[in-house]
């Protein structure tokens, strides 16, 4: 099973999230949107995997580890990761130093139970749409001024499995772990 770790947002953030993907398509010719019940923060990409027990563990032990409480993410911004194929359109996290402490935790125990994550720098951001393509001239700045700064309380981590079903791509929740 393919697996990752993650933030899950509540209703009226998923709502927010939604309203500014509309915005999004209404200035795209195409693109591939995320779905509402997709809408999520990764941590950790973990990928192909048998052993989900050990991804649990891991988690368990980086969460006793951190000790980190709960604690409030900020959704703000719009950005582009471009690509030739169309670009992925994003919102982002703002610098809150114990979603880096937990993503770094999360990472170490991972490893340490035989995990292989990719080894680059963690860019917290929230995927709006992939292979989007701009109508006309779309500026970057002025959609982002239409964003409003939004907050999700965090308070626990969940362990993510991500499959096709009915060729749907498909995130569910398969454990989490509760912060101190």
């Amino acid at each position: 099973m393919r697996l990752f770790t993650a933030i899950l947002f509540d209703e009226n953030v998923k709502d927010s999230l939604c309203t500014i993907m509309d915005n999004l398509r209404a200035v795209t010719e195409k693109g591939s949107f995320t779905l509402r019940e997709n809408l999520h923060l990764t941590l950790n990409f973990i990928g192909e995997t048998d052993k989900p027990m050990l991804a649990e563990q891991a988690m368990k032990k980086a969460v006793s580890a951190s000790d980190i409480k709960p604690f409030d993410l900020t959704i703000t911004g719009f950005g582009r990761f471009k690509r030739s194929e169309g670009d992925i359109c994003w919102v982002g996290v703002g610098k809150e130093e114990r979603l880096f402490r937990l993503q770094k935790e999360l990472a170490d125990k991972l490893i340490d139970a035989g995990f292989i994550l990719e080894d680059r720098e963690y860019k917290p951001h929230l995927t709006l749409a992939r292979r989007a393509r701009f109508k006309g001239k779309f500026s970057e700045k002025e959609f982002e001024a239409g964003i409003p700064m939004l907050r999700q309380h965090v308070g626990r981590v969940s362990l993510m499995k991500s499959e096709r079903i009915n060729g749907k791509l498909t995130y569910t929740e398969i454990f989490f772990v509760e912060l101190n």
